[in-house]
């Protein structure tokens, strides 16, 4: 009988069942360093501004319309019951911290305005990509007709991308710390903003990486929010235990405004 003709089997860099197995892991991780770093080196993006935050937080418009609600449902009900007074509570936490989302936006933009005075626009808005105040970040930059930068992350409760990002500086991430690793790398500057676990693990881990000196360029950290920052971190108590050094206190800087803030970053940065 005559041999049947051979087809020629899948190459193993485009055979996705393997791509996506156990024993390719080692390969999707230099994918999340590799196809960034080319990106980023096609789009001539060498330094960043990055913005943390809650993807909670909304504009200060959706906040008071939702709140008004909640306080018309209030009044025609004669006794308002534990679900409704809990609705109250949520909303006026959503309107306080609505205005973390305006600030943001506000000082992303001057940021942006600013930067485009030096060099064509060196220091991009960088944030996680998401809703909430890191959509604010996005926004601002675009409101200043700036590019800026999303970090994006698969979650089980799907994270989409906001709107304001810049199409071509647009990423998706499966790997947490591959993600993090692009948030410091270009980093020359980090702005925290009132968050959740995610925010405070950004946090504290870029703070380790620059008091063992893993970071080794200077690295402004500031951090946004005296009101709700000093309820959630309590730093001279961990002086006290010995736990750190008054001198890691100083680390970070705070404010409280965008005029604050906007004055701090720009001449750390310029120095």
């Amino acid at each position: 009988m005559p041999e049947r003709p051979r087809t020629r089997p899948e190459k193993a860099y485009k055979n996705l069942e393997f791509l996506n197995s156990r024993d390719a892991r080692v390969i999707r991780i230099l994918a999340e360093f590799l196809e960034p770093a080319s990106r980023f080196r096609r789009q001539r993006v060498k330094d960043t501004i990055v913005f943390f935050g809650s993807a909670r937080a909304g504009d200060r418009e959706e906040a008071q319309r939702i709140l008004e609600d909640v306080r018309r449902r209030i009044a025609k009900t004669p006794a308002p019951g534990p679900d409704l007074i809990e609705a109250l509570r949520r909303a006026e936490a959503n309107w306080a911290l609505a205005q973390y989302y305006e600030d943001a936006r506000a000082l992303a933009r001057q940021l942006t305005e600013w930067s485009k005075t030096l060099n064509n626009g060196r220091y991009l808005i960088c944030s996680g990509g998401g809703p909430g105040l890191m959509e604010a970040a996005n926004r601002g930059a675009a409101e200043a007709h700036g590019r800026s930068v999303g970090l994006n992350i698969s979650l089980p409760l799907e994270q989409v991308p906001n709107p304001y990002i810049t199409d071509e500086l647009n990423f998706e991430f499966h790997y947490f710390f591959m993600r993090k690793f692009w948030f410091v790398y270009l980093a020359k500057a980090l702005v925290i903003f009132p968050g959740g676990f995610g925010t405070i693990d950004e946090l504290f881990e870029v703070l380790t990486l620059v008091q063992t000196r893993k970071v080794t360029k200077k690295l402004p950290i500031l951090v946004y929010g005296r009101q709700y920052w000093n309820e959630v971190l309590n730093l001279d108590v961990m002086v006290r235990w010995g736990t750190i050094s008054p001198d890691d206190v100083s680390l970070l800087t705070f404010a409280d405004t965008p005029d604050e803030a906007f004055e701090y970053l720009t001449r750390a940065l310029a120095r």
